[in-house]
């Protein structure tokens, strides 16, 4: 269940507290023989209704405080001039109730074409990647920390080439016009990179070129973006990984109830920092078992924070047995995010896996868990 549906629930879930704010102020009353002065209780319930309920329910919240505030009066005693101002205020209390009521009203209708705006440019910018690519089971989640902005910096891609399978997740600092150009330019270069570029360093390099390109033609906070992204690479025999870490968060390879974050051996700068030829691109290899799944997610995930301040780990999260099925796997890992925050992300978060089908190829390796191994000079460019 989206955010945005939880929303939705708890706001149901809450309707009925106007009701119950004027039955409290009720009970309260005829318990005490009107001892308590439940007449505060009895004003604020419209103005509770505003957010809540639609105009008329509004508006009859207000009538029913009015009649329940009558009907005690009546009961304890004989009305009196000083019972009008009260009653006038609570009137007025109901007015200024049905205004809020329709602003707040006329706001979520923006808010709402807003995000169906926002989304629409998501999905075109961003648009949903295939289910299967060769051997590879495919899934992506777009997980957006505030439902006003329904996108960001965060991007992912997937493309087969005659080079092999090339994936692409990338977090462009910054939000708004300015990272969706910035998002689209990258997914661009990166496209043109993978049918043009015969390796890794190369398709690195190429985005380094395009990251910097942005940063100088930039103005205001353009000039300091950067983006930190995960360059994997998989040759058409599916016999290795080969994974180029630009300062992004490690992937995890999970496999047999274990999930095994796949560091760099050789730590590197962020896309716009400063890569200034294809041997500053380290190239890391790894081994990816059949019914092995390759999680990469961005820092909307590792960052996102339970309410005493401590981080979300991935790993932990995903170290169970889980079914070879990659949006599953997604679906878990956004379930335990959503749990450790309590439904709250500081950030967006952009998650993508891939998963490699059972069969496996000839002359294949079938390694049980990845070995990490700095890929030499000699063979970089292989």
């Amino acid at each position: 269940m989206g955010r945005r549906d939880q929303t939705e629930e708890r706001r149901q879930r809450l309707r009925w507290l106007p009701a119950a704010v004027i039955l409290s102020a009720f009970v309260i009353d005829i318990v005490t023989r009107g001892e308590v002065n439940t007449f505060p209780a009895l004003s604020a319930a419209p103005v509770i209704a505003a957010p809540l309920l639609s105009l008329p329910g509004t508006i009859t919240t207000g009538v029913m405080s009015n009649v329940v505030g009558l009907a005690l009066v009546f009961l304890e005693r004989e009305p009196t001039r000083e019972d009008v101002a009260p009653f006038t205020s609570l009137i007025l209390l109901t007015v200024v109730a049905a205004g809020l009521n329709v602003i707040l009203t006329r706001d979520r209708r923006q808010l709402a074409t807003s995000r169906e705006v926002a989304a629409a440019v998501q999905r075109a910018v961003l648009p949903d990647p295939p289910r299967r690519v060769g051997r590879l089971l495919v899934a992506s989640r777009y997980e957006v920390a505030h439902q006003e902005a329904a996108i960001g910096g965060d991007l992912f891609a997937i493309r087969d080439t005659p080079y092999g399978i090339r994936m692409l997740i990338a977090d462009v600092r910054g939000k708004g016009l300015e990272s969706i150009r910035t998002v689209n330019a990258l997914l661009g270069s990166f496209h043109e990179a993978c049918y043009h570029q015969p390796d890794l360093p190369g398709v690195a390099l190429q985005l380094e070129e395009r990251m910097q390109g942005i940063v100088t033609e930039a103005t205001g906070a353009e000039t300091e973006s950067f983006a930190t992204a995960v360059i994997v690479e998989l040759p058409s025999d599916y016999s290795v990984l080969r994974i180029v870490n630009r300062g992004h968060e490690a992937p995890l390879l999970v496999h047999d109830g274990r999930a095994v974050p796949l560091e760099p051996s050789t730590p590197a700068l962020p896309l716009g920092l400063g890569l200034l030829d294809s041997s500053d691109a380290p190239v890391d290899r790894f081994q990816l078992p059949p019914g092995a799944t390759l999680v990469l997610f961005t820092d909307g995930i590792d960052e996102a924070r339970d309410a005493h301040g401590a981080f979300f780990d991935a790993r932990r999260a995903l170290s169970r047995r889980l079914p070879p099925d990659p949006g599953a796997i997604l679906d878990t890992l956004l379930a335990e995010v959503t749990r450790h925050t309590g439904g709250t992300l500081e950030d967006d978060a952009a998650l993508f896996a891939v998963t490699l089908g059972a069969d496996r190829p000839p002359g294949g390796t079938d390694g049980r868990h990845p070995v990490s191994a700095r890929e030499p000079r000699r063979d970089r460019r292989a």
